[in-house]
């Protein structure tokens, strides 16, 4: 099938199928598209009334409901900007938000807003609520719009389609600026490399705030016509008991290794699935293996950034190799550079900083060009800041992050290859590998393990297990043990929160 090539297509392409499901609920509720366009046509007027026009943003803090994701379509419709916001975040991170995306409207949970009102106030910023039942403030104000009033419709693929804020570990978070043209680009290619039809159900339990939840998902369902089975949060009993209502799922690592903590996760629940997509983190190899091992799915591995989009992706048929992320999708070219000289790596297997070329790629960070101009290379490609080795086969495989690089004696280490050897010993659930300051070598190599449930482990002993399979600038000099390992909202490892905890760990010599 051909897919539409801008967002406003993919609302207006089913017209012959407008009774179609869209949208689908465990309790029940069901979003046919014409209802969709009927509904998002509403809530994009009522931003009209509150001033929005093309072009403007739309600051979005608010649970995950039906309405969210009709307020996230009416914003594309409109020709809004899109400005998620997790809501985790905290009044003081809000703030900043506000002060830097400078939205003409702020969407938030109608019990936040005796706390964010007067930050709004401050910030200029109007301000409408929903809540995840659908009440609130913008949703009156949509039930008073004609659903004939005009919205624009044409618009020039570069225009900004969303603002994604980055994590902000090395400083204030910068505002990834993505045009309709990133996110059309990179749903078509997903909804061509996945296989995705009209016949297909994404079972999303993914948070919207997120290029995963948000683009990878929603967005590949409109590309193709298919359908969503939405559920409010993950909850690994309750994902299970929905698969056989689906066709496609897309989920972190964590929601893999939960789903296999389930007693009831066999072939039988997962039949109705043709696949099972996993992003936002590395999937432990062993993951990978007992998944295909309990269910006879193979997971498809990709690999994606704020500012790119999905780059990547293990082929829907062909080889899906545990710890690569797979080739490029059609479209995206990705390189490998030396770090120190800036050469392009051309010989298969060489480890280096990867760098992505594409219609996917966004087109700056709001209101920083100097941020900007030094995070793409002269010849216009984005340093994704992110090391890895692209193999003979067109595989990219990625090593870790280049500001997680750990310099010891002089050495280069990455974290990537002494956590492989790690979580292959017996009774070694997972494990990080980070660098802190050491009197003697720099920077010290060390590792936060986590025991399998009844192991018993020691510190000695996995140092002296992995000093065979490492050379000795690779071994960790130090191993800690803890219960998890900290981790943002996606699943990542915040190994800057690891480096913070144990930074004085070789401070007495």
């Amino acid at each position: 099938m051909s897919f539409a090539t801008d967002p406003n297509g993919w609302v207006e392409q089913v017209a012959g199928g407008a009774q179609r499901v869209f949208l689908r609920t465990s309790q029940g509720r069901e979003i046919s598209y014409a209802a969709l366009r009927e509904q998002s046509h509403r809530i994009a007027c009522a931003l009209m009334r509150r001033g929005v026009v093309p072009g403007e943003r739309v600051a979005v803090q608010v649970d995950k409901s039906v309405e969210a994701v009709l307020l996230y379509i009416a914003c594309l419709r409109l020709g809004a900007v899109f400005v998620p916001i997790n809501v985790a975040n905290t009044p003081n991170e809000v703030e900043y938000f506000l002060r830097d995306s400078r939205p003409r409207v702020a969407v938030i949970r109608p019990q936040d807003r005796h706390v964010l009102e007067p930050l709004a106030i401050e910030a200029g910023v109007a301000l409408e609520t929903l809540g995840e039942n659908g009440d609130g403030s913008l949703c009156e104000l949509a039930a008073e719009c004609a659903d004939d009033s005009a919205l624009p419709t044409v618009f020039d693929a570069d225009a900004l389609a969303a603002i994604v804020y980055t994590s902000g570990t090395t400083g204030r978070p910068k505002g990834a600026m993505l045009t309709r043209a990133n996110l059309a680009s990179n749903a078509v290619a997903l909804a061509e490399t996945w296989r995705f039809t009209r016949d297909d159900v994404l079972l999303h339990t993914l948070p919207l705030f997120h290029i995963h939840g948000l683009f990878a998902a929603i967005n590949t369902v409109l590309a193709s016509g298919s359908s969503l089975f939405l559920l409010p949060k993950f909850d690994a009993a309750q994902t299970l008991a929905h698969l056989r209502e689906a066709t496609v799922y897309m989920g972190v690592p964590t929601h893999y290794t939960r789903l296999l903590q389930q007693a009831e996760l066999n072939p039988q629940t997962t039949a109705t699935v043709r696949l099972f997509v996993s992003g936002s983190a590395p999937l432990l190899p062993d993951t990978h293996r007992e998944f295909l091992s309990r269910t006879g799915h193979v997971i498809l591995e990709r690999y994606g950034m704020s500012e790119t989009l999905i780059n990547t992706s293990n082929p829907y048929e062909g080889p899906r190799l545990p710890g690569s992320v797979g080739p490029p999708l059609k479209g995206t070219a990705i390189r490998v550079v030396n770090a120190e000289t800036g050469a392009v790596e051309l010989e298969p297997g060489v480890v280096g900083t990867l760098q992505v070329k594409g219609p996917n790629v966004f087109v700056g960070y709001w209101r920083d060009e100097a941020k900007t101009h030094g995070e793409f290379s002269a010849d216009g490609w984005f340093k994704t800041g992110d090391v890895g080795r692209i193999d003979a086969a067109g595989y990219v495989h990625i090593v870790g992050r280049a500001k997680d690089l750990v310099i010891s004696g002089g050495y280069n280490v990455y974290p990537k290859e002494v956590e492989t050897e790690l979580d292959a010993l017996a009774g070694v659930q997972e494990s990080a590998v980070f660098g802190v300051p050491h009197p003697d070598f720099g920077e010290g190599v060390t590792a936060a393990v986590v025991p399998k449930p009844g192991a018993v482990l020691s510190e000695q002993a996995i140092i002296d297990s992995v000093k065979a399979r490492l050379a000795r600038y690779k071994v960790p000099k130090r191993i800690v043990l803890v219960e998890e390992l900290p981790r943002n909202t996606m699943g990542k490892v915040q190994k800057n929160t690891l480096r913070q905890m144990f930074a004085a760990i070789y401070a007495d010599g």
